[in-house]
């Protein structure tokens, strides 16, 4: 009877196991199936351009990068835009001539690096975009310093040309060229403030450029770090890209390179998203964290103050992150975090399913904070004016008790139909051209801010999640006043 029992056992287990791997193997085989169904891939997913930037690529100026640029744009001209035929014109996409995305009706070709030198500035600001983003991603904030400090908005390596650039692309590419143009920053400055801005993996870049250092005990370049929706931390899921990736080169299936295949209508930003994007994301993250927990207390005192603005609802990267892999191990050193909590009326409330706020709160109320914190949120719920309620650390660096919070009333509001930001949003105001509310008369551009088309569901190949993601921030004056507050704090 034993021996029956064991193995009838045995039996039912490698069954169970059998079953498990036959389950796997045909969800793998399904998804792999739905992945290379979708549509034939373009030119501008397929072409290898040669004069891109590598962090082997033999520079030692900054001017050599801008010429090497000068290049690359030269090539996606005569292998992507001379290539495609009339009879493909669309009036939705950027390699269009003439189309309604064709960057060159914007008074200036926001792709490429950009550099406006003031004499005898005072301080100087360099802007580093997010991933699949291009310079404009931050040219509002940049607007906001022009004529006041030298300004350089630089195009990170595989960007601002064709998607098809971040399928070979390496964090270490990136990093190089943050490296010429911060040593290029420094020379033009003389000695004066630097600050980095950095928005998403933008941001990710400038830690790892100043914890590389510190971790050599060198000398921080910059002055201070803003950061603005900075990946710090993503969703787990995103290890398994890198998995898709090797699974597509095997079985030479192309299109499991990309996460994303979408027409690309946006002048200034990738819609199509390349599955090693993600990974390089993933990656520079993961070497943040190692970076930051490895640091001595001394060196992590030797780290730039940090000003960072951040969205509770934020569905690229991780909120909890910011506060928790960063913030929470950052000394007492003026760092300061900005958080844009969702419109809490009282029907947006009721209908969330998981309240964004609650994976923050034991962080953010703990006693144990060293950096100056503040909330923007509704006054009260049943109003859509918002208040800037701080916590944690006053400008004092005395502690704000229960009873000791400071709450400043704004003139802000939100938006009629909007109940949250999103990562892409922060770095924009309502004015801008093309991710603003404010229809412009300019009908040879595409406004991608003021349009949400609407009809039965399926039907379009843009999701309508990516129509309807808020494209711009309501309270982008109070995050240009707060940056002016913080930068003034760092040069006293």
């Amino acid at each position: 009877m034993k021996a029956i029992i064991i193995g009838s056992t045995k039996h039912v287990f490698l069954a169970a196991v059998y079953a498990s791997i036959g389950i796997v193997l045909a969800l793998l085989v399904t998804g792999i199936y739905l992945l290379n169904a979708r549509p034939e891939l373009s030119l501008w997913h397929t072409v290898e351009l040669k004069n891109e930037f590598h962090y082997d690529t033999k520079l030692t100026h900054f001017d050599e990068y801008l010429a090497l640029e000068d290049k690359l744009f030269a090539e996606v001209e005569r292998k992507v835009v001379q290539k495609i035929p009339a009879s493909e014109f669309s009036p939705v996409n950027r390699y269009v001539k003439h189309s309604l995305s064709d960057p060159a009706h914007w008074s200036q070709n926001w792709n490429r690096s950009f550099e406006w030198p003031v004499a005898n500035a005072e301080f100087g600001v360099l802007l580093l975009h997010g991933m699949s983003d291009s310079p404009y991603a931050l040219s509002n904030v940049a607007a906001h310093f022009k004529g006041k400090a030298h300004v350089l908005g630089l195009r990170l390596p595989g960007h601002g040309t064709i998607p098809g650039g971040l399928t070979e692309l390496y964090w270490q590419d990136l990093a190089a060229a943050v490296d010429l143009a911060t040593a290029h920053m420094h020379q033009a400055l003389k000695g004066k403030p630097l600050f980095v801005v950095g928005f998403s993996t933008g941001a990710a870049v400038a830690l790892n450029h100043e914890l590389a250092r510190v971790r050599q005990d060198k000398t921080a370049d910059y002055t201070g770090m803003i950061f603005i929706s900075p990946a710090i931390g993503l969703a787990p899921i995103a290890a398994a890209a890198r998995w898709q990736s090797w699974i597509g080169r095997l079985l030479e299936l192309d299109k499991l390179q990309w996460n994303s295949l979408q027409v690309e209508y946006d002048p200034f930003k990738y819609n199509s998203f390349a599955v090693n994007a993600g990974d390089v994301v993933y990656q520079l993250a993961l070497r943040n964290q190692g970076m930051l927990a490895e640091l001595t207390a001394a060196q992590r005192m030797q780290i730039p103050s940090i000003l960072t603005f951040q969205s509770v609802v934020d569905a690229t990267v991780s909120s909890l992150a910011v506060v928790d892999n960063l913030y929470q191990l950052l000394p007492d050193k003026g760092h300061e975090l900005v958080l844009f909590d969702m419109n809490r009326l009282d029907i947006n409330v009721k209908l969330i399913s998981n309240d964004p706020l609650t994976f923050l709160q034991h962080s953010i109320n703990s006693e144990q904070l060293h950096y100056r914190g503040t909330v923007v949120e509704n006054v009260s719920h049943d109003s859509t004016q918002v208040q800037a309620r701080g916590f944690g650390l006053n400008q004092q660096g005395e502690w704000l008790t229960q009873n000791n919070k400071q709450v400043q009333t704004l003139d802000l509001f939100w938006p009629a139909g909007v109940y949250s930001l999103s990562h892409v949003a922060l770095p924009f105001g309502i004015e801008d051209g093309l991710y603003g509310a404010v229809i412009k008369s300019d009908h040879r551009r595409i406004q991608i801010g003021a349009a949400a088309s609407r009809g039965e569901r399926g039907l379009y190949s843009v999701p309508a999640s990516e129509m309807l993601r808020q494209k711009w921030n309501p309270f982008f004056p109070y995050l240009l006043e707060r940056i002016d507050e913080y930068r003034l704090a760092q040069m006293q």
